[in-house]
């Protein structure tokens, strides 16, 4: 299996959802299990039938979590020396050269990707257009409503 690109901050948020995930929903979801086959005939039992499913979920989600952060490659953005270039974990500034708006993004993992916060995937098709890329250049971005291009106009790693 091949590492999975994560920041630091979005490795700390995928083992704290897999410490809940173990420490409080799997024994909630045994003890809802517990609670339902006290209720005797599981043969017709919704309870139980949804406490199962819930686990499924549950032991799916922890084993997807502990697989991904096995094969994790946590860059800290903070100690990424790119000489002015955009690469993963950077957060860039950028100018719609049409509208003038302006937009900042962090390159992170997929699992990190958050449009609303500003987090774009390192696979999406805005980073790779930015990837190597450094001030003051323009990156063609291949939009759903066609070619947007944008003014890189700061890359920080912090």
């Amino acid at each position: 299996m091949s590492t999975i690109p994560l920041t630091k901050r979005g490795a700390e948020l995928l083992k704290e959802e897999l410490h809940r995930l173990k420490s409080v929903e799997r024994p909630s979801v045994i003890n809802s299990i517990s609670e339902a086959r006290a209720q005797g005939d599981l043969s017709e039992n919704a309870e139980y039938d949804a406490a199962k499913e819930k686990q499924a979920f549950v032991e799916g989600r922890i084993i997807e979590l502990e697989g991904k952060l096995s094969v994790a490659q946590i860059i800290d953005p903070s100690t990424v020396d790119a000489d002015g270039r955009v690469v993963f974990g950077a957060t860039v500034d950028l100018a719609d050269l049409d509208t003038g708006d302006k937009v900042t993004y962090q390159i992170v993992g997929d699992d990190e990707a958050d449009l609303e916060h500003g987090l774009v995937s390192v696979s999406s098709p805005i980073a790779r257009a930015l990837i190597g890329k450094s001030e003051g250049d323009i990156a063609a971005v291949q939009a759903p409503s066609g070619v947007r291009e944008y003014e890189i106009v700061e890359v920080r790693y912090s």
